[in-house]
């Protein structure tokens, strides 16, 4: 009974119908097609690849991929975090919306600095990967804030080209050979297209 007065409320008069209906299409056309063209699918892996879909990230992928972890670790193996799946794909979301709001609003810095939060991701990464010999160390339990107070070394302190050497930005790896992403325009419009040249 409590069903069908809340499809009451919802479903729209029947003169608005066909117009509710038109535009519910449009705008899941719409999501849709953002969804592809943005290759926000590519966003749910681990394939690094997917970091170049920004060209802003070139210089930081062409350098992880000449680095000593290029065969032991992807970019979420350090950059997100690990302690279960939900704060790993929230992580993820929060970053990649915050990342695809500057790109598109052409507001990205030439020098990319990783922020606090991401800094404590890497940093727990770090000692997650390396547990043995953070022990012989000391570095085990140090943290960000402990840094700002003068207390302890955070792991970049010693290796700081580790693994993107002395990228800080585009004009560092003019050349850099980087894959580069597929075009989203489906091949039966690709052939279209040509037909009418």
């Amino acid at each position: 009974m409590q069903m069908r007065r809340l499809l009451h409320i919802i479903r729209p008069p029947k003169k608005w119908k066909f117009i509710a209906l038109l535009s519910t299409g449009v705008i899941c056309g719409l999501i849709s097609y953002l969804f592809y063209v943005s290759r926000a699918y590519s966003y749910l892996s681990d394939d690094p690849k997917t970091c170049v879909n920004c060209h802003v990230m070139t210089p930081y992928y062409a350098t992880y991929a000449h680095s000593s972890h290029y065969n032991a670790a992807t970019c979420n193996d350090c950059h997100v975090p690990h302690n279960n799946v939900f704060s790993k794909y929230f992580f993820k979301a929060k970053d990649g919306l915050y990342h695809a709001t500057i790109f598109t609003l052409r507001a990205e810095p030439q020098v990319i600095k990783i922020h606090e939060a991401g800094s404590n991701v890497v940093l727990k990464n770090c000692q997650r990967c390396h547990s043995e010999m953070n022990e012989n160390v000391g570095t085990t339990n140090i943290n960000v804030k402990d840094k700002e107070h003068g207390k302890g070394k955070l792991c970049w302190d010693c290796h700081r080209e580790t693994p993107h050497g002395r990228a800080t930005s585009l004009s560092e790896t003019p050349t850099a050979i980087t894959p580069t992403p597929e075009s989203p325009v489906p091949d039966w419009l690709k052939k279209q297209m040509d037909n009418k040249k």
